[in-house]
């Protein structure tokens, strides 16, 4: 039978439903939270497992890409391993609820969270949690403290309950925390310099909330929760080799860790005790269960750690609870590689290496939240020999490395340090918290407590522990004995490297952001992309475009991304009136040739101004790839552009742009006055044939002659359109036809603009193209005959 139980948290309802999905679980949640729909499932063997003296547990969270609407991606389209998100979430999920289980249950136990819809606007993080304590509740299992979840966010100065991704963007505090009706159980956050005051302040929100979930979930189970097993007792065997190990080890332990020197020492020195006592109990006639006598050795090596503390606040390395291990560090350790470092604590020791990329490079994420890419990955090797053993070199993982970030140059808003902080609990409430734990304090103790954070604020925190829960005061003078390690460290980290190193280091790439309209992307990019394309080929970056108009241009020499930046600001900006280019020459044509200025952008040098002086073939001065120096003369409303290499030759000569352009200019327009005319012109009166591309003189007539008459189409006497007549020429030719010297008898105009005039000896343009040659022969018109 369904049965469904509501609660209102955060603002939005959330939904237990049971009996409809997983019956034959041990205990089985359908969670609901907005459109996010889980199913939490929690079941465990009947059996313990054998040779085992922990928590054999399980929990696994499996997102489905069908939840959010989408295909599995691989060749196979089906789900494989799981993501790194699902991996952290079923983590989550098991810190706070191993600890609440009974010391001697041993049963194989596995929770299943699968998320069945997602809506990306709720993380499930945290729901899971939840759903897992819900199930495991109204499970036969035994687990008696439900606990409760929430994410608690700081958006404009206040706190928030549960906020969502496009939340989560805006605020400057993730903490999630997960606790009883009356102790933290666990805490995670990310923050933005955020103060000690407002951690606390959320601390109490959050566990506000999490005792209403875990009432609400009391309720539940008080209403169609199953009857649990009886928690499993210690048997009479376990009790004779624990009576017989602590007879036989007595005060060793506590001995030889008071026997100061370094660590190795000690370790040594305890665990020779111990193996000679296990092989003792565990051999002749009255030998004991070894795994029974082994966990009773490693329970009294914690006690003596723990006696040391309580009674005497004496650690094992001799320090007092709020002293830092000696620290030391440098900068600058590799060569080659983009940034590097070495910090050491003690007998810790971590290598930094900072690897800088482009956007391109950005790991790509496919799981259920909005986030698609991750442009910083932070991972950590703990190889064997970092302990002094031998074994299995694992995969990576994740650690700090602040010194190698800013000995690579990378601008960050201030130096971080973090400080792992631990706590051992007594009898009647007596709780020393300890700074900077190492190894056996942290095996012996109830905390780890990693807090991470700059001179103004915290930035991260991660806490788990293995007692049932701790009290916000315990959190508060954690956090303060925190503030003053990380100070310390900071302050010792600057003395190494004050700041962020001003320059990359060589080879890292050079990374720069620029923005463009939105309305230029596309220019940007180019038909199929070519122009983006072209810029990576021809300066060796990396380009990479967002919706938002940022452009990110990488590359490892500083000169080729200031190259690639101005190209694509030219291209953006357009092509302007009297702009300088260096152009590459990309086709070649009888009158002329084309000049690529940015990349989607050529331009048209006509052949009279390749040059300050009588050009009789382009090729005499041109050629496919030639590098050309250009000046812009003319932009029409259509987009074309018409280039001189004579306009840039007459500024250097006498230093003036403005003239320079200015008579280029005048080299394109209509003049007021006629030409000279002559014998193989028009009459006295103007302008006779110019060449083919040689425009004729300025508004002067045509010929007498009655047959003699300009182009075919935007005539007027001389000249035609905007097409202004040279010195000694004919009518003006077509769009790129300028005056000049006259050719031949045989040259004819353009197609368009010629006017009387124009043309061979009879005049009339041609009208095959702009760019072409005249007309084959003069028109005519009869106008009286004999």
């Amino acid at each position: 039978m369904t049965q469904k139980f509501d609660i209102e948290v955060g603002g939005r309802l959330m939904s237990f439903e049971t009996g409809n999905l997983a019956p034959q679980a041990g205990g089985a949640v359908t969670l609901r939270y907005g459109d996010l729909v889980l199913l939490a499932t929690a079941t465990a063997s009947k059996t313990p497992r054998q040779g085992v003296d922990f928590l054999p547990l399980t929990v696994d969270v499996a997102e489905k890409a069908y939840a959010a609407g989408k295909m599995p991606g691989g060749f196979f389209k089906r789900e494989g391993r799981p993501s790194s998100e699902a991996i952290l979430a079923a983590r989550l999920c098991d810190r706070p609820l191993r600890p609440l289980f009974p010391k001697n249950f041993h049963n194989e136990t596995q929770i299943i969270i699968t998320i069945l819809a997602a809506d990306e606007v709720n993380p499930h993080s945290t729901l899971g949690i939840v759903g897992a304590s819900a199930a495991l509740a109204i499970s036969d299992i035994p687990f008696d403290d439900p606990v409760g979840a929430c994410i608690i966010g700081y958006i404009g100065g206040e706190l928030v309950v549960n906020p969502t991704y496009e939340e989560l963007e805006k605020s400057a505090l993730e903490l999630t925390v997960a606790g009883t009706s009356d102790a933290i159980m666990m805490v995670e956050a990310g923050a933005k310099f955020v103060s000690e005051e407002v951690i606390l302040e959320a601390l109490k929100l959050a566990q506000e909330v999490n005792g209403e979930i875990v009432s609400h979930i009391r309720d539940i189970q008080a209403e169609i929760g199953k009857t649990k097993w009886a928690a499993p007792e210690a048997t009479d065997e376990e009790l004779a080799a624990q009576a017989a190990t602590r007879e036989r080890i007595g005060n060793s332990i506590v001995e030889a860790l008071n026997l100061g020197g370094g660590k190795e020492a000690r370790e040594e020195a305890v665990k020779q005790i111990m193996s000679d006592a296990k092989a003792e109990l565990t051999s002749g006639e009255d030998a004991f269960d070894a795994l029974h006598v082994q966990s009773e050795l490693y329970s009294l090596e914690k006690e003596a750690v723990r006696q040391g503390i309580l009674e005497e606040d004496r650690r094992p390395d001799g320090r007092n609870l709020e002293d830092l291990r000696p620290l030391d560090s440098m900068v600058g350790y590799l060569p080659r590689v983009h940034g590097s470092s070495v910090f050491q604590r003690g007998e810790t020791q971590v290598l930094g290496v900072l690897t800088l990329a482009s956007a391109a490079d950005a790991q790509r994420l496919d799981n259920l939240s909005p986030t698609t890419t991750k442009r910083f990955m932070h991972h950590y090797n703990f190889p064997p020999y970092s302990t002094g053993e031998a074994g299995r070199f694992g995969f990576t993982g994740r650690r700090e490395a602040l010194l190698a970030l800013m000995d690579g140059g990378v601008p960050i808003s201030a130096p971080v340090a973090g400080i792992a902080m631990g706590l051992i609990t007594g009898e009647n409430g007596v709780a020393k918290v300890l700074t900077d734990i190492q190894g056996a304090e942290d095996h012996a103790g109830d905390m780890d407590f990693k807090v991470a954070g700059s001179r103004d604020g915290i930035t991260a925190l991660q806490m788990d522990i293995k007692v049932k829960g701790i009290t916000y005061e315990i959190m508060s003078e954690a956090l303060e004995q925190a503030r003053n390690a990380r100070l310390q460290i900071l302050e010792h980290m600057e003395q190494t490297i004050a700041a962020p190193r001003t320059d990359l280091r060589d080879g890292a790439p050079r990374m720069t952001t620029i923005k463009v309209p939105t309305d230029k992307i596309g220019m940007v990019i180019g038909p199929g992309g070519s122009n983006v394309r072209g810029i990576q080929e021809e300066f060796g970056v990396s380009v990479d475009i967002q919706d938002d108009g940022s452009v990110t241009i990488g590359g490892s020499q500083t000169d080729k991304v200031q190259g690639a930046i101005e190209s694509i600001r030219t291209m953006t900006k357009g092509v302007e009136l009297g702009e300088l280019y260096k152009g590459k020459v990309v086709k070649i044509m009888d009158f002329g040739c084309f000049v690529n200025l940015i990349p989607g952008k050529d331009g048209m040098v006509h052949i009279s101004e390749l040059s300050d002086t009588r050009v009789p073939d382009v090729q005499s001065v041109a050629n496919e790839g030639d590098e050309l120096d250009v000046m812009v003369v003319n932009v029409d409303p259509n987009g074309r552009v018409d280039l001189s290499v004579r306009a840039v030759i007459e500024e250097r000569s006498h230093g003036d742009h403005d003239r320079a352009l200015e008579e280029a200019v005048g080299r394109r327009r209509p003049s007021n006055r006629g030409g000279r005319g002559g014998s193989d012109r028009g009459g006295r009166s103007g302008g006779g044939g110019g060449g083919r591309f040689d425009r004729g003189g300025g508004g002067g007539g045509g010929g007498r002659d009655n047959f003699d008459r300009g182009g075919r189409r935007d005539g007027g006497f001389g000249g035609g359109g905007s097409d202004r007549g040279g010195r000694g020429g004919g009518g003006g030719g077509g769009r790129f036809d300028r005056g000049g010297d006259r050719r031949d008898d045989s040259d004819r105009g353009g197609r368009r603009d010629g006017g009387f005039g124009g043309g061979g000896r009879r005049g009339g343009g041609g009208r095959r193209d702009d760019f072409g040659d005249g007309g084959a022969r003069p028109r005519r018109r009869m106008i009286s005959r004999d």
